[in-house]
């Protein structure tokens, strides 16, 4: 044991003097390059006297990186995660000017902005250097990647030999995506563990994987189904947002608040406290499933105690190594340059449906495709390596750029390669962790493609709402035809004479109508009604508003109360369908697939199901739909791949469904996921109070460890 322990302390002073040395030569060819770099005194030096400045130089910018920079991440958590992969350019630049300041040659000098790319050069080099030489040892490989882990164990217990979970969310990658990057060769990991390659069987090499295509409710959105592949309920969440006449707010999934008190209600309407309550860590989620070990979780994030927000736990694990934050930080800037290019191209071309991809959704696109991902990866890497029983994360790269340049672009395509190369690292660092693992991919949602509602007619839902009430719409919407029908829709109901040019007539009685869109989902309140309007009130209140919506070409169904039938869907043509006579396949509903007709009786059992819920249209031919939002690919309601998702499975773990069922709903598959931990480790108890990893009530020593 003494010689192991020795020859592993001598190969870590060869790694280190290797490392330096290649810094060394980096900053000698950069001095040579670089006009404002210089390593020797104004009246020149020897080649030797300079190649000790380097050196000199170097070992201090090396030692800064190890012990300051830390201290300098943990300071810049006050700083907006979006802004902090930015900074790391200029703070990595200030070390370097303090290292040669210090410099026990005395020599060197640098201009300020030179100095920002001879220490990003530097860190790179020196990363790679340290990464290639750890490679080659399984041991410090091992140790190199325990570094990125957002909390080590404390005491190191004995990691369990039951294998644990590891739960990738790839955020909107619907099954029809994802087989067709696998079969184009997009995902080659994917595809070797289908044992799959342009639709053919590879190598011979058997599949360790199965595919699961599984449904989504009505509210086909992040929010609605991570909420119930965690905490197992999707009860009460008609969309992404929608107003609560009780409380008097908006709700929305993606906000701090509103999360929280989401998984509050999902916690007391199941009485259980996730998925991930038994040592589990969430990271990079919406909720925190009950999970123990949390970073980057919105539910959390709105809570502050002591000087630290707990949510950005994850990016100071992250950034607190200096040469992964500089090669984050180039990749960052790299991916907006990516993003400049890319619409630029698009808007050359005069693609279609196309949305405007300027202000700041570079730097957005940016975070969500290299920030983000990276962070998460390596907290997973670090669970892993600890050993933890479950890990779910969600991976939002995708997502973020279907929405703008389309679900099946190639701008698309280039962010489902970069995640397959993550898949990869973390099935390799499977192999270096203290327990089996199996990884589970799942994603939350699909995306359905189609221009927008406001580019095909020229106005927005809200303008078509306010047409129908008879309030004034902005001027752009009130020539176009869908306003013109609108206002003529009004005057007939109210058995006026068509307007004349000029003519203003009074608006209709009442409050504004607050009308949110979630995709290709509308939902339509009006707050000075404390309940859920009827058709009838409203028909008496607005008497063409539910005619125009249901009569428009853009629209596809609406749902309202009914005093007579209980709840009504309402089509065009006059179609008026009693919720208990609904069906898949007649009436408006046919073009939506099979599951649609219980959707939507679902979500009208909810309690705060808008009063008028509004699904576009949607062409089954292709697949699309028009959504209310500036997106051209877009999810949160009905048709076509958007409430499709998948569930790709290790073949080792029971099948999720037997023989021909289906699964439907988040809820279907947070029971199948407690069904396979039940599997690998024994029945999944909740810990107590006491313990401090029961997420119903979050206290400070949680925050503490999760730090």
């Amino acid at each position: 044991m003494r010689g192991v322990a020795w020859r592993r302390v001598v190969g870590q002073i060869g790694r280190s003097v290797t490392v330096w040395a290649a810094s060394t030569a980096t900053m000698l060819v950069l001095a040579a390059l670089l006009p404002d770099f210089r390593l020797e005194s104004a009246d020149g030096d020897s080649a030797p006297r300079i190649a000790v400045t380097a050196a000199c130089g170097a070992g201090a910018f090396g030692v800064l990186s190890a012990v300051v920079w830390p201290l300098l991440v943990r300071l810049l958590l006050l700083v907006p995660a979006l802004f902090l992969g930015l900074l790391v350019f200029v703070l990595n630049g200030s070390l370097l000017l303090l290292a040669l300041r210090i410099n026990p040659s005395g020599r060197g000098a640098v201009a300020p902005e030179t100095a920002v790319i001879v220490a990003a050069v530097v860190s790179a080099v020196a990363s790679a250097t340290g990464a290639a030489l750890a490679v080659r040892d399984d041991e410090t490989y091992r140790r190199r990647l325990h570094r990125l882990a957002t909390r080590r164990r404390g005491s190191d217990p004995p990691c369990p030999t039951t294998p644990g979970l590891v739960f990738v969310q790839l955020d909107g990658v619907g099954h029809d995506v994802l087989t067709g990057a696998v079969r184009k060769g997009v995902m080659p990991t994917v595809a070797r563990w289908l044992a799959t390659g342009d639709g053919r069987p590879s190598d011979g090499t058997p599949p360790t994987h199965r595919l699961t295509p599984w449904r989504t409710d009505w509210s086909s959105q992040t929010g609605a189904s991570q909420l119930g592949i965690l905490h197992g309920s999707t009860f009460d969440v008609p969309a992404f947002r929608w107003y609560e006449k009780d409380r008097g707010e908006v709700m929305v999934s993606n906000r701090p608040t509103s999360a929280a008190e989401l998984q509050r209600r999902a916690i007391l309407h199941t009485g259980d406290g996730g998925l991930l309550t038994v040592d589990g860590a969430s990271r990079g989620n919406l909720f925190s499933g009950g999970a123990g070990e949390q970073a980057l979780v919105l539910s959390i994030a709105a809570r502050r105690r002591g000087r630290e927000n707990r949510s950005r736990a994850g990016y100071f694990a992250y950034f607190s190594d200096p040469a992964g934050a500089v090669r984050t930080a180039l990749s960052f800037v790299a991916e907006v340059v990516r993003e400049v290019g890319q619409s630029t191209r698009a808007r050359l071309r005069r693609q279609r449906p196309r949305v405007r991809r300027g202000g700041l959704y570079p730097l957005v696109r940016a975070f969500a495709t290299v920030v983000e991902r990276d962070v998460v990866v390596a907290a997973v890497m670090g669970d892993m390596l600890a050993g933890r029983t479950a890990v779910y994360a969600d991976l939002v790269a995708y997502d973020e750029v279907a929405h703008h340049s389309g679900p099946h672009s190639r701008d698309a395509e280039k962010v489902l390669q970069r995640l397959d190369r993550a898949l990869a690292l973390l099935q390799r660092v499977a192999e270096h962790a203290p327990r089996p693992y199996r990884i589970v991919v799942l994603s939350d949602h699909g995306q359905s493609p189609g221009e927008t509602f406001r580019a095909r007619y020229g106005l927005t839902l809200g303008d078509l709402v306010r047409a129908g009430c008879g309030l004034p719409v902005p001027r752009r919407a009130e020539g176009t035809r869908s306003g013109a029908e609108a206002r003529a829709a009004v005057r007939a109901a109210l058995r006026r004479p068509v307007e004349e040019k000029g003519e203003r007539h009074r608006p209709a009685r009442g409050s504004e109508p607050i009308v949110l869109a979630s995709g290709n989902l509308g939902l339509v309140s009006f707050p000075d009604v404390h309940h859920r309007m009827s058709k009838e009130e409203i028909d008496a209140r607005h008497p063409a508003l539910l005619t125009t919506l249901a009569h428009h070409p853009g629209i596809g169904f609406l749902l309202v109360r009914s005093e007579k039938h209980g709840g009504v869907l309402l089509g065009a043509h006059g179609a008026e369908i009693p919720l208990a006579e609904l069906d898949d396949g007649s009436g408006p509903l046919a073009r939506f697939g099979p599951g649609a007709a219980d959707a939507v009786r679902r979500t009208h059992s909810f309690p705060h199901t808008a009063d008028i819920m509004v699904n576009s249209a949607h062409d089954p031919a292709d697949g699309e739909v028009l959504a209310f939002e500036e997106q051209i690919g877009s999810h949160g309601g009905l048709g076509g791949a958007q409430s499709r998702p998948f569930l790709l499975s290790p073949l080792d773990l029971s099948a999720p469904v037997d023989g021909e069922e289906e699964l439907t709903g988040a809820e279907h598959v947070h029971q199948v996921l407690r069904r396979w931990l039940g599997e690998l480790s024994g029945p999944q108890v909740p810990l107590t109070d006491d313990t401090g990893t029961d997420d119903t009530e979050t206290d400070d020593t949680e925050d503490e460890r999760a730090a």
